[in-house]
């Protein structure tokens, strides 16, 4: 009984080691679900954002969400490479449109998180759908921010 423990104990640090090794490499690659929330007042319900079925069902690379500091798309980004939040440059809170947007040039808007955000993702949920001639993708404020 004695020489099965050691086994046992060495099975269990192992499969202890891979569980560890597996949460590590998987945090530090692409989430396959991602729930969008207002990092500021919010009105309306998170977004769920599926990764997994915008690659495989969509075909969308991921360059054409993910860009640089000039706005040209990350091309050569991989599923497992860090990057930055959309916050950490979208950063002002909330979201200027009409009155509150006039005179701001589109960068200036692009400040606002959520106009960032909104221009990314419904920009090309509306050309998506124009091209298939149906309405596939979200594109309106409750298709995309479901009441709760």
């Amino acid at each position: 009984m004695l020489k099965k423990r050691p086994f046992s104990l060495m099975i269990a640090i192992g499969t202890g080691l891979i569980l560890c090794a597996a949460a590590v490499l998987y945090a530090a690659g692409m989430p396959e679900v991602m729930v969008l929330e207002a990092p500021y007042k919010k009105t309306r319900s998170s977004v769920t954002f599926t990764h997994q079925k915008h690659i495989d069902e969509y075909k969308v690379a991921c360059g054409e969400c993910h860009h640089d500091d000039q706005g040209k798309p990350l091309n050569d980004l991989k599923a497992d490479d860090s990057v930055q939040k959309c916050i950490d440059c979208h950063s002002k809170p909330g979201e200027v449109r009409g009155r509150q947007a006039q005179g701001m040039s589109d960068q200036e808007q692009l400040t606002y998180h959520a106009n960032a955000m909104h221009a990314n993702c419904v920009a090309c949920h509306r050309d998506y759908n124009k091209e298939k001639s149906a309405r596939i993708a979200p594109a309106t404020c409750n298709e995309c921010h479901p009441k709760e």
